[in-house]
């Protein structure tokens, strides 16, 4: 199992440490056009294999993709992050072509290779990779969703004053500040709605905290966070890897699903060794399929900025 990484940045690099952590795949290959950038950050992470006790070995180039021929699993972190104040959508002017040439040359030299696509606006760049890569729908996802859920139960354990393990819930609809959508109404702790725990000042404060838990992030750290979203794509890349059938929320290509056609858009799927095995459908109340047609229609807008 090889897994590429195109972006050595913060983002880039924490997926890479994750992945190989993990232990189950043979090959990292980290990819920058900085140079030198991404054989530092391989070698910095290889001279921790020993101390984390780790088998994976990481590579790093700069821009050279014939090394990442034959990869199963590529991960499309880069282009610029936010800056403080800054919407995820106004990155697409220049994100778009990026995402567009990396991922012609990740299909180039790997034309079986699942895309996991990190990049912001990340529905919208993900909508692009289906438009210009050619590879069948299955293979194309966008991580949003998971990273949002891991905030929102982040949100929900703080709100319950429980330990995190007993809290279930996830986020569907777009990977926007505006856009998300997250169930309440499937939330758990032990089975149990977290409904019957949490008055309704609580519930407000779970939801609207893990909508802006991005822009929360960049306002402190004055760029994007790394760690949330490096371990939430290495969820996803060991779903594929190790083909465990796990039901993750993330952004796919919707033929008639929820609704909606032709826009990329967050919801639960079986995640597996073929990239997305299946699509799950949640039956929504009455307020939240008001709210992911919004969201549709907002990710609508930004797709007609694209140019392709």
């Amino acid at each position: 199992m090889k897994v590429t990484v195109v972006g050595a940045g913060a983002v880039g690099a924490s997926c890479a440490e994750y992945i190989a952590m993990k232990n189950f795949c043979s090959e990292v290959v980290l990819v920058d056009i900085k140079e030198g950038f991404a054989e530092g950050k391989a070698m910095d992470l290889m001279q921790t294999a020993s101390l984390n006790g780790f088998d994976t070995k990481i590579t790093g180039t700069t821009g050279d993709y014939s090394k990442t021929a034959g990869s199963h699993v590529a991960v499309i972190t880069s282009g610029i992050p936010r800056k403080p104040g800054m919407t995820r959508e106004e990155l697409i002017g220049i994100n778009a072509g990026i995402v567009k040439e990396v991922t012609e040359n990740l299909v180039k030299h790997s034309p079986e290779v699942i895309i996991i696509v990190v990049s912001n606006p990340m529905d919208t760049m993900a909508y692009l990779v289906h438009k210009t890569s050619g590879l069948p729908k299955h293979k194309i996802i966008g991580m949003g969703g998971a990273l949002d859920s891991a905030r929102f139960k982040y949100r929900l354990a703080e709100a319950l004053e429980a330990p995190i393990s007993d809290v279930d819930g996830m986020v569907i609809a777009a990977h926007s500040d505006t856009g998300m959508l997250p169930l309440l109404s499937k939330a758990t702790r032990n089975g149990v709605p977290v409904t019957e725990f949490l008055n309704d000042d609580q519930q407000k404060y779970v939801i609207e905290e893990t909508k802006v838990g991005g822009a929360t992030l960049t306002k402190l750290l004055g760029t994007s966070a790394w760690y949330a979203p490096g371990a939430a794509v290495s969820v996803m890349v060991q779903a594929i890897a190790c083909d465990q059938k796990k039901m993750i929320p993330c952004s796919l290509m919707l033929e008639g699903e929820y609704g909606q056609n032709d826009i990329c858009l967050g919801v639960p799927a079986i995640i597996g060794a073929n990239g997305v095995e299946s699509i799950v459908n949640v039956t929504l109340t009455a307020e939240e399929q008001l709210k992911f047609a919004e969201a549709a229609n907002a990710v609508r807008e930004v797709n007609g900025d694209l140019k392709f």
